[in-house]
């Protein structure tokens, strides 16, 4: 099964550049036309979530459609797609980043709980919990 970049999904979801958008299209099209699914790594679905943030201006709502319509696509096939939706799931819930939220929903569905943070805001996801220092 090929697999995408983060890259692609981006000219895929923000379509800023025609030519890399058709090249995506028709990567994409291809692949489903031959029965493929795509895959997208755990890493890549992060660090898309962070450039549409970062580098587009995407706020938490449009982040939280992108990826849910991601999701359900049917020609991408996505790494820890369970933990994934859990993710987006506490990210939509709560105040902490999806990053975080990620890292809490992998380490729960590897068994591994709590994930211990510095992080105040991760710490009040259900899964972590706050490292006092004093």
């Amino acid at each position: 099964m090929p697999a995408l970049d983060t890259n692609v999904l981006v000219r895929y979801v923000v379509q800023d550049d025609s030519g890399q958008l058709a090249a995506a299209k028709r990567l994409i099209d291809r692949c489903v036309g031959e029965g493929q699914s795509l895959f997208v790594p755990v890493t890549v679905t992060l660090e898309l979530e962070w450039v549409l943030r970062a580098s587009f201006g995407y706020v938490k709502d449009d982040v939280l459609l992108v990826l849910s319509n991601l999701f359900s696509a049917a020609e991408l096939t996505f790494e820890s797609e369970r933990a994934l939706e859990v993710a987006l799931q506490l990210y939509r819930e709560g105040s902490a980043d999806f990053a975080d939220c990620l890292h809490i929903a992998l380490a729960t569905e590897a068994g591994e709980q709590p994930l211990w943070t510095f992080d105040k805001g991760a710490s009040q996801v259900a899964g972590a919990q706050l490292i006092r220092t004093r």
